[in-house]
């Protein structure tokens, strides 16, 4: 079965850069990510973030702030 996204690929950032961007460890937003609670594309073993998922997250968790990405 294959999936068709609108994502492109520079749209995308590895787990790490997710971490690295929040300022939280990798294992938090792998629990983000099994969770639901951030939107993730899956390759193979590993996982994909589109940067509107981040900045969706980031929006809902910090209402009244002015942070972009």
């Amino acid at each position: 079965m294959s999936m068709a996204t609108n994502v492109s690929t520079s749209e995308l950032y590895t787990v790490a850069e997710v971490a690295a961007m929040m300022r939280v460890s990798k294992m938090t937003v792998y629990r983000l990510v099994q969770a639901g609670t951030i939107h993730s594309i899956r390759f193979g073993r590993s996982y994909r973030v589109p940067q509107s998922a981040v900045r969706e997250y980031i929006a809902s968790t910090n209402s009244g702030s002015d942070y972009s990405i």
